[in-house]
């Protein structure tokens, strides 16, 4: 079995790629911001302050979280639906941003997240994978872009999706998310030591999988379609 964690601030294409390299792979992609996210949207439809590391707290025991793999795709259940997009808007990251924050929502994840890796071979992207996640991960990546790079990516994904996103609004909130997110004192959103950095900047999804598939493969010994 193979461990790979990749990290990185939003936009960086963590997830495109990330489940690009599993299906090249044959490994399965986890994709751990969507657990966030989903916790954030269940304390945005409580109306609870997701600063308020008491209250969301107390609504945790009223989540269940699951993950349902098809054809190589992972989808997140909350309570047994399944939230398609409505995760993926900017509120939401913002949301993921502020609960990650705080440890009672990072235990509650924990162990899902280590029992996959236990049983399986396994991709992850996140923030905190290398560091916190899968410390023994096979390869460490921390996958970056420029800030107007990765603004443009998120903008355009957002309005492919029929959100509506403006290029400035993209930018600042992403801006203010590096700093909550780099600067938190719980598992912030750090290069693990032995991580690889890998600047992707105006690659396209296809070069940085292909690229990274390449530095995979030397570092593991694994074969597409065979780790």
């Amino acid at each position: 079995m193979i461990r790979i964690a990749i990290d990185g601030p939003s936009g960086a294409g963590k997830s495109t790629v990330a489940k690009a390299l599993a299906a090249k792979l044959g490994i399965i992609y986890v994709d751990t911001g969507a657990l966030y996210r989903t916790i954030g949207y269940y304390v945005r439809s409580k109306e609870v302050d997701p600063k308020d590391a008491v209250a969301v707290e107390k609504l945790l025991p009223e989540i269940r979280i699951e993950l349902k793999y098809e054809n190589g795709t992972q989808s997140v259940l909350l309570n047994g639906e399944d939230l398609g997009d409505r995760i993926r808007t900017p509120e939401m990251s913002m949301y993921a941003s502020a609960v990650s924050a705080i440890p009672a929502v990072r235990a509650f994840l924990l162990d899902t997240q280590r029992d996959i890796a236990r049983k399986n071979s396994v991709i992850m992207d996140g923030r905190d994978i290398g560091t916190v996640i899968l410390p023994d991960a096979d390869v460490k990546i921390f996958l970056t872009a420029s800030n107007e790079c990765r603004a443009k990516r998120r903008c355009d994904e957002l309005n492919a999706k029929g959100i509506k996103a403006k290029y400035d609004d993209v930018l600042f909130d992403m801006k203010m998310r590096d700093r909550a997110d780099s600067t938190r004192k719980i598992a912030p959103a750090v290069a693990a030591p032995d991580a690889i950095p890998f600047d992707n900047s105006w690659m396209t999804p296809n070069e940085c999988t292909d690229k990274l598939l390449k530095l995979i493969e030397k570092k593991t010994g694994a074969v597409a379609g065979k780790a």
